[in-house]
């Protein structure tokens, strides 16, 4: 009999009923993370052009 990989191991403790929220949980965070930072260094451009003024436009596109 062989072995699970842990790939194998690993999936099968995700899909347990349980871990299924706190997966999606870590996607969304995950997410909104990158999307925070996205939207810090569109900022940070604006600011470094001069721009201060145009970043609440620019939030609200």
């Amino acid at each position: 009999m062989e072995e699970p990989s842990g790939l194998q191991n690993f999936l099968e403790i995700v899909t347990k009923p349980d871990n299924i929220p706190i997966v999606a949980m870590l996607i969304l965070v995950i997410f909104f993370t990158w999307l925070g930072m996205r939207e810090a260094l569109k900022n940070d451009k604006l600011v470094e052009e001069g721009r201060e003024d145009d970043i609440p436009k620019e939030m609200w596109k």
